[in-house]
């Protein structure tokens, strides 16, 4: 019996969600409540259509060729995809069996739940660092940051690739103190690949009108290209690749 979850949908994306053009799965419901969110229409997985693990696999073998001539594979993304982990497990599972590459996008928060097995069938985990300051991972997160670390160290110590993705948001992320401190512990995982360094923005504040849900950053200035360069500065400066 196929395992049945919650999904709000799938895109084609390319460069932005792993390697090469890639069939991008957005599962429903996520535990945090990041305050820059993109996708706001994600939080809640009563919100997402129901599918099983054979639809979703139905949908990306009609792009097995195309994603994988263009070097691409298959995303599943959030929402946070382990908040269901044993329907991201099976489509992870199956797109392994088809040959596709698979990426994993996860806060990391609900790493508890991975699974050796469904971390085996990960080619890489794309993992969102917050913030590395308690006080303001939980601000801008409601969450917890421990488990998000802890997540890290298992991938490292199991091998399985990562790309972390630290989200520029100017007077909350950009301390150097933080990011310094960051870049130290990332530079001690040799599992990363790189670090994506991406700047705020407000592209999602539309979705939050549209649901009657206050965008807490609306006012939140976005990041220059100097005030980028220079938290990627702090990540070279300690040997870890940043882009």
């Amino acid at each position: 019996m196929t395992t049945t979850g919650r999904i709000h949908s799938w895109d084609l994306s390319t460069g932005v969600d792993g390697p090469g053009t890639r069939f991008v799965l957005f599962v429903s419901g996520c535990p945090l409540r990041c305050l820059y969110c993109a996708n706001p229409d994600t939080w809640h997985m009563r919100d997402g259509r129901e599918a099983t693990v054979d639809d979703v696999m139905t949908e990306i073998e009609k792009y097995r060729d195309f994603v994988t001539v263009a070097g691409g594979g298959v995303t599943v993304t959030g929402g946070e995809p382990l908040l269901q982990p044993a329907f991201t497990a099976g489509i992870l599972r199956r797109c392994k069996e088809l040959g596709l590459h698979t990426a994993l996008d996860t806060s990391g928060f609900l790493g508890a739940r991975a699974t050796d097995e469904l971390l085996a069938d990960t080619d890489l985990v794309l993992l969102d660092i917050k913030s590395f300051d308690i006080t303001t991972y939980r601000k801008l997160t409601g969450g917890e940051l421990a488990p998000t670390l802890n997540f890290a160290t298992r991938l490292d110590r199991l091998g399985v690739p990562m790309r972390i993705r630290y989200v520029l948001v100017p007077g909350w992320t950009d301390d150097p103190d933080s990011v310094d401190a960051l870049a130290r512990f990332v530079a001690g995982l040799g599992a990363v690949e790189r670090v994506d360094v991406l700047p705020f923005h407000k592209l999602g504040a539309a979705k939050y009108e549209a649901l009657g849900i206050p965008f807490p950053l609306r006012d939140s200035p976005v990041p220059d290209l100097a005030r980028i360069e220079g938290v990627r500065d702090h990540f070279n400066r300690h040997g870890v690749r940043a882009c």
